[in-house]
């Protein structure tokens, strides 16, 4: 499935980049020269737009290769809403130990992937037994899983 994504460019160069046609992410790139120094975050400017249609997503994502250099989004991954229409931002945070050089237009900062979304409705519930079933694992909270 092919889906046209209108897309605002500062530079023709900072167009989104797919290495290989069937790659899930394309990647982005700064709009200028940028360093960012051990334990440090920035906000990346991509110089990029995106019409997303609505019941769909941009996600912005790290590259597999970021944790190599340990640059990386410190929130694992932006959500871009359909109404959004300003350029896409990435917050990169440097976790190693020497300063990180991103090359206008030519270091890959991030990769944008753009998927399908379902608008769910939220129903309030407020004491109606008959709809809300427990479980066996009921409330457990984060790790639950592991407490066998």
């Amino acid at each position: 499935m092919k889906l046209e994504i209108l897309t605002k460019l500062e530079d023709i160069k900072a167009k989104p980049y797919r290495a290989h046609a069937t790659d899930a992410g394309a990647d982005l790139y700064s709009n200028s020269d940028v360093t960012i120094y051990p334990e440090e975050q920035k906000l990346i400017n991509t110089g990029v737009a995106v019409k997303v249609p609505v019941g769909h997503v941009g996600l912005v994502y790290n590259r597999s290769s970021q944790g190599k250099i340990r640059v990386v989004i410190p929130h694992s991954v932006g959500v871009i809403d359909s109404d959004y229409r300003g350029n896409i931002m990435v917050l990169l945070y440097n976790d190693g130990k020497d300063s990180y050089f991103i090359k206008q237009y030519d270091t890959r900062i991030a990769q944008l992937v753009i998927a399908p979304v379902i608008l769910a409705e939220f129903k309030p519930w407020i004491g109606l037994s008959e709809l809300w079933e427990e479980t066996e694992r009921g409330s457990g909270g984060f790790g639950s899983t592991n407490n066998k």
